[in-house]
């Protein structure tokens, strides 16, 4: 059966990548949507899409609003992949490197190959809101002297030549993605399916220690805390939201954890309980 997955930017982009990875083997279609907000809309609207959102990035870090995202969809969390992101400077056939007089690309590629693009004083450096969008933009107006920044994929599709590769300055350049599906079809999908991880977000109460105590419990039944990000409560001042990953070896210590963290938190929420993703080479 095909899978259908929702995702932020067209054919080429990084999401698309990481969806196709994902679900290697299978028949994938991907549907593009503009923002992450679509990519939610679209999840919730046909519970037979499912959605991939990319949660943070090993440089640029968290996407905070994602998080928030997700907490209010309703929507769970059934798995993520860890995207090894290499960049690419493509542009159309017979271009030149030195030929290059504007780049295009997302903001937060550029900042990744900030130490390559000082190597090309004389290519302006145009912000657009998709790398692969970018490349596609190149390609249907044959704009020459332009170059993009997306992944090699997007310059295949678009009939684009890699004019150079590996241009990020950190190779060891991450993004996490999460998998996200309707509340019943992720009942359905993680029935019988492997759990080592789990996503959580909690309020805590106002008090000296309140935190602390949370994760000494934690750490008493042997949860790995692999992240944990605080988000300000609007309207609740000096209140936050907690979002935290756990992983684990043992599901029976797990659920005890949680119902000893239950009475000193507020509104505890599992965002979803899924298999702790492989990272890419």
């Amino acid at each position: 059966m095909k899978k259908r997955i929702a995702i932020q930017g067209i054919a080429g982009s990084y999401h698309d990548i990481a969806a196709k990875n994902y679900f290697a083997g299978e028949e994938v279609e991907t549907i593009p949507c503009n923002t992450f907000k679509d990519v939610i809309k679209c999840t919730q609207k046909d519970s037979s899409i499912m959605g991939m959102m990319a949660i943070e990035n090993t440089i640029a870090g968290s996407l905070l609003q994602n998080h928030e995202l997700i907490r209010q969809s309703g929507l769970q969390i059934v798995g993520e992949y860890k995207l090894r992101i290499s960049h690419s400077l493509v542009a159309l056939p017979g271009t030149s490197i030195h030929d290059v007089k504007e780049i295009n690309s997302h903001p937060i590629a550029l900042m990744q190959c900030a130490e390559f693009l000082d190597t090309l004083p004389h290519a302006k450096v145009v912000e657009k809101d998709d790398t692969a969008g970018s490349a596609r933009w190149i390609a249907e107006n044959q704009l020459k002297g332009h170059a993009a920044i997306c992944g090699k994929l997007a310059a295949q599709i678009y009939g684009l030549e890699v004019l150079a590769e590996g241009i990020e300055t950190n190779k060891r350049n991450f993004t996490r993605f999460l998998v996200i599906a309707d509340q019943w079809v992720a009942d359905e999908l993680m029935r019988d399916e492997y759990k080592n991880k789990s996503s959580l977000v909690f309020a805590l109460p106002h008090t000296a220690g309140s935190l602390s105590k949370v994760l000494s419990v934690l750490s008493f039944y042997d949860m790995n805390l692999t992240k944990i990000q605080s988000l300000p409560i609007i309207g609740r001042e000096w209140e936050y939201l907690f979002y935290i990953n756990l992983t684990f070896n043992n599901y029976t210590r797990y659920k005890q954890a949680l119902d000893a963290i239950r009475p000193l938190t507020k509104d505890l929420k599992i965002l979803g309980e899924y298999a702790e993703g492989k990272q890419s080479i």
